[in-house]
């Protein structure tokens, strides 16, 4: 009985672990500083649809979808951030324009593909 249930309980993990999608919710702010290196040692650009994730391998492309008003972006991970509780997501100025805010908005990061 045991050794079924823990073979039970294995397979499922196994289910659920291999999902290729993942899905974070939480809060978005914007940064960029012009020219300036981001971590992983590319220039900065404001005008870029790039961000900054505290864990995603850089390279890695996410969409980002607005709760407020659904619109969404793909952007790429090359820096790493942010460092304020409760953001997920630190995005350019051209991606923030693009979901249609300025600041702080609530949304949703779905992992699309590494790069």
């Amino acid at each position: 009985m045991s050794v079924r249930l823990r073979a039970a309980a294995c397979g499922a993990a196994m289910i659920c672990g291999c999902s290729p999608a993942m899905a974070q919710s939480g809060i978005a702010s914007i940064y960029a500083y012009a020219g300036e290196k981001t971590a992983s040692g590319q220039r900065a650009n404001p005008g870029g649809f790039t961000a900054a994730h505290r864990t995603l391998p850089f390279g890695t492309k996410v969409t980002v979808t607005n709760k407020r008003n659904g619109r969404s972006v793909t952007v790429r991970i090359n820096d790493r951030g942010p460092f304020v509780r409760g953001r997920i997501i630190d995005l350019t100025p051209a991606a923030a324009r693009a979901l249609g805010f300025n600041g702080l908005a609530p949304v949703e990061v779905t992992k699309e593909s590494a790069g």
